[in-house]
């Protein structure tokens, strides 16, 4: 069985919603909802052929329903599997005389299983492929300098700006679990700047020492530093400290290159981490880090001295709560080698892909740009070198060039593309339920068909005391937005439906989808819908808009139609 789930999407009809209750509802809750539904479904209420058919499959599915849910080991599996769980014949996973609770735990232990299946099969690649661009011709164009004491004599430096690749770098690696504990990490990268470059690959084994730490061994070869050799540590001290350490040996003609850095971080409060880093070698330093993340925010202090960088940096970054998760950020860094200012934003484009932009302006490193694309676990970066010097022109051009390139592309080809694929993908999933809503259809159909005298009673009732009438109620997608008026509505008439779910002038309907209810059905799978009411009470017009999955109780007093409005 639980190759089948593994291999499934598990198909949840959502019992809950067919009985209107609350996904932790009592025994007592589910036996009056059963008794309700059994009243209004009973096949001998009917004598019409059609309709006696139509009441005893309503009848069978509301039984069904109340079956699974009013027995403690078949809700715990059902919960956890949904309704196919319950269908398997011989039920391998797990004793059904056992408690929800270790029927849980059982699925728990065989999802940790499956993941470490997975595991062993997943190589984890990841990459990154650097091109750096030289377009200082853009902005230093020294021949200008000249134009005027040239006059016309045409010796002045015309033509286009020499744009050129004068770096790159490409890395990456994989991983290949060997055991449950065991990881074997191959790695290698290529590098080049301005016609001389070289490479190195390097293997590393590590292995899971216990939950507290784990350690690492390292072999390396490259062309230009020779083989390598290093050895990296990490434990956990405390449960808010933890410690690394890493000592490495680079083979070279010129001898052997010790090397040693260890960091001990700690967290100082639920947000915020602590870092001391000492690096031992040829290029020596302290460094002390803060670092405060939070759903809204990321900021970085950090001091270094060192030999031959010692400086002190600070950076800031504002993430906004939306759906493409935007960030921008500003960072400065002062030193022995000058002064830079960065800042930048990026944005979520597609569901795993980030794009960003960064603006570095240096004394004396100049004005370049660099823009990063983040695509699942591979990283394409472009650093764009523009001026030595500090040109307001090469700011200027470097903030607003990306922001308007990026607003042309997003319209004039990302959200196209996106909403094609959604469309595809929605298409599709109507295609593979189109069967399956047929039949809801005819279920909701004979189910309003069935609540008809039911409903003329309750209003008879509910008019006696000037209670709760529902007047319309429809249930789809409503298109709001001007900009999609030239979409068709698709909602279905919820009024009976409702109507036969009012007791003693209240309406109560639970955390779940709609859709499920009895009179109900999805006219528009895959999209998002609500259910919008029109109803009466005490005489007085009330109104509300919900969404599909919201709990609903009415009346309501903020429901209520202002004679003004």
């Amino acid at each position: 069985m639980a190759a089948a789930l593994e291999e499934d999407e598990i198909d949840n009809d959502d019992y809950y919603s067919l009985l209107n209750v609350r996904r932790e509802a009592t025994q007592d809750e589910l036996k009056a909802s059963y008794r309700r539904l059994c009243m209004l479904y009973h096949p001998d209420k009917h004598r019409d052929p059609e309709l006696k058919r139509q009441a005893e499959q309503l009848f069978n599915l509301v039984h069904q329903a109340y079956e699974v849910l009013s027995d403690p080991q078949s809700r715990a599996i059902y919960d956890v599997y949904g309704k196919r769980g319950l269908e398997v014949e011989g039920w391998e996973v797990v004793e059904r005389k056992r408690t929800p609770a270790e029927i849980r735990e059982e699925y728990e232990r065989l999802q940790r299983e499956r993941e470490e299946r997975r595991l062993q099969q997943r190589t984890n690649p990841k990459g990154t492929i650097s091109v750096g661009i030289d377009a200082t011709d853009l902005f230093d164009r020294y021949e200008e300098d000249y134009e005027e004491i040239s006059g016309s004599d045409g010796g002045g430096g015309g033509g286009l700006p020499h744009i050129e690749i004068n770096k790159m770098h490409i890395s990456q690696s994989i991983e290949a679990p060997l055991t449950t504990s065991d990881t074997a990490i191959l790695s290698g990268s290529l590098s080049t700047h301005n016609g001389n470059g070289g490479g190195n690959i390097n293997l590393a084994l590590r292995r899971v020492t216990s939950a507290k730490g784990w350690g690492e061994v390292e072999f390396g070869a490259g062309d230009t530093h020779g083989p390598l050799f290093g050895l990296k540590i990490f434990r956990n001290l405390t449960s808010r400290c933890f410690t690394t350490a890493h000592c490495g040996m680079q083979f070279s003609s010129r001898g052997i290159r010790p090397a040693l850095t260890t960091i001990l971080a700690r967290h100082l409060d639920k947000n915020t981490m602590g870092y001391l880093q000492w690096r031992w070698g040829t290029q020596s330093s302290m460094n002390t880090s803060i670092v405060r993340d939070t759903k809204s925010s990321h900021f970085t202090f950090a001091v270094q001295l060192g030999i031959p960088h010692t400086f002190i940096m600070m950076s800031y970054q504002y993430k906004f709560q939306d759906d493409d998760q935007t960030k921008i950020k500003g960072s400065v860094k002062s030193g022995f080698f000058g002064t830079v200012v960065e800042y930048g934003a990026e944005t979520k484009i597609s569901r795993h892909s980030v794009l960003g932009a960064t603006v570095s302006v240096g004394v004396p490193q100049g004005v370049s740009l660099k823009i990063k694309l983040n695509r699942a676990s591979q990283t394409y970066f472009f650093p764009i070198h523009l001026t030595d010097q500090l040109l307001p022109s090469a700011v200027f051009y470097a903030t607003v060039g990306p922001l308007v390139f990026y607003l042309a592309i997003q319209r004039l080809v990302i959200r196209p593309y996106i909403r094609a694929q959604q469309e595809q993908e929605l298409e599709k999933q109507r295609e593979s339920s189109s069967s399956d809503i047929a039949k809801k259809k005819q279920e909701a159909e004979a189910a309003v068909m069935l609540m008809q005298e039911s409903v003329r009673r309750i209003i008879e009732a509910e008019e006696s005391r000037m209670g709760l009438i529902i007047l319309n109620a429809w249930y789809g997608k409503f298109v709001t937005d001007n900009s999609r008026k030239h979409e068709r509505a698709r909602v279905i008439d919820v009024t009976v439906p409702l109507q036969c779910l009012v007791k003693d002038s209240k309406l109560i309907l639970t955390e779940a989808s709609k859709a499920g209810l009895p009179g109900f059905y999805d006219p528009c799978v895959g999209e998002e819908k609500s259910l919008k009411m029109l109803y009466q009470f005490r005489g007085v017009m009330h109104q509300v808009l919900c969404g599909d999955t919201e709990a609903l109780r009415i009346p309501k007093q903020s429901h209520r139609i202002d004679k003004d409005s």
